[in-house]
């Protein structure tokens, strides 16, 4: 399994940014696909996800309204569209695989090297 994100970057609160994310090295109805992300001095948290077989969406509460998450199937990509982003967002953002929620936690399998995202105030 393979998974290849992109699109990080710097931008000023109330901005977008748009990740992505090609999968690779699985079938792509195997797994959820999403997102965590990583602040400094913060625990790894998850984002996002959607399940390639049904298109179920999922996002953490902190994200709801802002990021909407999508995929392009004969692509193996996902994507992560960040509007209204605030200094709180600023992380490393990791794309994932294989990803459940069990009450209030989410966990994956498999990762992909991060993404920086630095929103200033």
């Amino acid at each position: 399994v393979q998974l290849q994100a992109s699109g990080g970057g710097s931008v000023q609160a109330g901005g977008s940014l748009r990740l992505s994310c090609a999968a690779s090295g699985f079938s792509w109805d195997d797994y959820a696909i999403g997102w965590f992300r990583q602040g400094t001095g913060k625990e790894r948290e998850g984002v996002s996800k959607i399940s390639s077989r049904d298109g179920r969406k999922y996002y953490a509460d902190s994200v709801k309204g802002r990021f909407t998450i999508s995929s392009d199937n004969a692509k193996k990509k996902v994507y992560l569209q960040m509007n209204s982003l605030k200094p709180e967002d600023t992380a490393v953002y990791y794309c994932a695989a294989d990803i459940s929620r069990y009450g209030s936690g989410w966990y994956a399998t498999y990762w992909g090297q991060g993404t920086q995202v630095t929103v200033s105030s």
